[in-house]
């Protein structure tokens, strides 16, 4: 024993503190617990990350149009169609390099929305009634469930009506 140290003899009918709690001089307990933080919930797994990923590279490589995917809220309350699509809009004028030649397929699944910008260029290779038809497709598969499948077929479905990239 070192000076100054105060010693307390373990009673009888006291049990043995855990770990992480320790005994105040007034007699309560503090106990100590070690929080884990859950890791964030992520709509899909690694591998249909990866199918979406494939899907995005071929649609892009195949036709020269630059393909992207959004998924999440569009619009400030998403209760009018006109704030939905121009939310969509607005992210299709960020694509990168050029939102001329690029498609964007913005899907709000907790507004039940579906929509699909395309740019100058994109446009005269996309027809409307080409991208309702990959709209309806889409909304087939993400009723079953399947969101991925749906995002998956639409990008094909759109790859395959803008034909491959023109050589210049």
């Amino acid at each position: 024993m070192a000076a100054g140290e105060i010693v307390r003899r373990h009673e009888e009918g006291e049990t043995e503190l855990g770990y992480g709690v320790a005994r105040t001089a007034t007699g309560r307990l503090s106990i100590a617990r070690e929080l884990k933080p859950t890791p964030p919930r992520v709509p899909f797994t690694a591998g249909e990350l990866a199918s979406l990923d494939e899907a995005l590279t071929l649609s892009s490589r195949q036709t020269g149009l630059d393909f992207s995917v959004y998924l999440g809220e569009l619009g400030a309350d998403g209760s009018d169609a006109a704030d939905t699509r121009q939310a969509a809009e607005r992210l299709h004028a960020m694509a990168v390099p050029s939102p001329a030649a690029s498609v964007l397929i913005a899907v709000s699944p907790g507004q039940r929305v579906v929509e699909v910008v395309t740019g100058d260029e994109s446009h005269r290779r996309l027809a409307d009634r080409s991208c309702k038809l990959a709209v309806m497709s889409m909304v087939a598969s993400f009723s079953e469930g399947d969101l991925i499948g749906g995002l998956v077929s639409g990008l094909r479905m759109l790859a395959d009506q803008a034909g491959s990239a023109p050589r210049h």
